[in-house]
């Protein structure tokens, strides 16, 4: 296939667009206006490489999971360990590339949001790093749960927003920040963490991830001389699993499995699997898949990672399950526990709750593979954030 996606007016195929308040409109026309002016600009791409290299810590080794492999008997396990980033996830990426627009185009103040706590932190890290005043909504669920995201921020130099409506989660802190964002567009950049939202974000949030793919295929090609039979990244908005797979979409041998939250079952009103249970609607300013009710009303997503429980996907994900490219699979909250403590027992790695979601998978898979064949599995982020509210569940003294 010829990947070429999204189409001048910010469409996947049918998804996404830019659906928003007509006073937000020159907003998002001047942030277009201005990544594809950067693109344009080698000395942008500079100081990405730069910040990448030298800040980041990038790249972030392709690890072979020997003792992980050797328990399910099937396909290697590698793991692209992009929780070794600086922050400890693969939100930095983005926040670098966003933050250097923002400067560009002399914003003064930067907002966003955050589900699991660290885009918040990324977010907080790179206005630290430029000396830009921040302001982070999030739900007051997740402030409670992600409280050590939540002290990371506030020692950044961030200001943390607790919002109290609806499910106090990542879609109404999503809801806040584009207020505040309609109401100071003129001087305030919003740095938003996922690829949903308004065209150009999906795109331009993918193409700042898009290093995490570029990387694996040139580490795995490195390793074993040819590409990977598979690869896996966990799915709430969908960031780290497009950056992983966009670089291979064209490469029709590689399978792709995007795992969404399950969380207490897909039969139960208790999930974040909004592309095997959801309809199209609207939201946030993208037409994609969200959990809605008979009325059409937007439901409240469940899962254990804050980082998965929204009740949408990103665009492209929608349009690549709609040409069958990418396989999308649930892992629910009990098997990412597993997961979690098998991987942090088998090869000394705490994972973050989100990233279990698709070490889960991806161990399931390898098992009923053969062994001369291999995944790579996004280790997106890592579980320091997450020691509590497992220890609170698995009841760990």
């Amino acid at each position: 296939m010829n990947y070429n996606q999204p189409d001048k007016n910010g469409k996947f195929g049918k998804y996404g667009g830019r659906y928003v308040a007509e006073t937000l409109m020159p907003a998002i026309l001047e942030l277009e206006e201005a990544y594809n002016e950067a693109k344009k600009d080698p000395s942008f791409f500079q100081d990405i490489q730069y910040y990448n290299k030298n800040f980041i810590g990038r790249p972030t080794p392709l690890y072979f999971a020997q003792k992980l492999t050797k328990k399910y008997n099937g396909a290697k396990i590698y793991l692209k360990r992009d929780e070794l980033n600086h922050t400890g996830s693969h939100k930095i990426n983005n926040c670098i590339g966003q933050i250097l627009l923002a400067k560009r185009m002399g914003k003064k103040r930067i907002i966003a949001e955050t589900g699991a706590g660290q885009h918040g932190v990324a977010t907080a890290t790179v206005c630290a790093l430029f000396s830009m005043p921040c302001t982070i909504y999030m739900g007051e669920k997740d402030i409670k749960r992600q409280a050590p995201n939540v002290y990371r921020i506030k020692l950044l130099g961030g200001e943390v927003k607790s919002v109290k409506t609806g499910s106090k989660s990542l879609k109404n802190a999503i809801n806040e920040a584009m207020r505040d964002w309609i109401a100071n567009a003129n001087d305030t950049y919003y740095l938003l963490g996922t690829v949903t939202g308004p065209h150009p974000y999906p795109m331009m949030v993918r193409d700042f991830h898009s290093i995490i793919g570029k990387e694996a295929k040139q580490q795995i090609l490195e390793i074993q001389n040819k590409l990977p039979d598979a690869l896996i990244g966990c799915i709430g908005g969908g960031s780290n699993s497009i950056g992983l797979f966009y670089d291979f979409l064209n490469d029709k041998n590689v399978k792709m499995y995007g795992v969404e939250a399950a969380g207490h079952g897909l039969n139960t009103t208790k999930h974040s699997a909004s592309l095997a249970k959801g309809q199209e609607a609207v939201l946030h300013g993208n037409k994609t898949f969200f959990l809605q009710d008979e009325d059409g009303q937007i439901n409240d997503a469940h899962s254990v990672s804050a980082g998965l429980d929204y009740p949408g996907i990103g665009p492209e994900h929608a349009y690549l399950k709609s040409i069958n490219r990418v396989n999308y699979v649930s892992v629910s909250d009990e098997q990412a526990l597993e997961a979690f403590q098998i991987l942090s027992q088998c090869e000394g790695m705490i994972p973050a709750l989100e990233s279990a979601h698709g070490i889960y998978y991806a161990c399931q898979l390898a098992s009923n593979m053969k062994q001369d064949q291999s995944i790579i599995v996004n280790l997106s982020g890592r579980g320091d954030k997450d020691i509590e509210t497992v220890s609170k569940i698995l009841k760990i003294k």
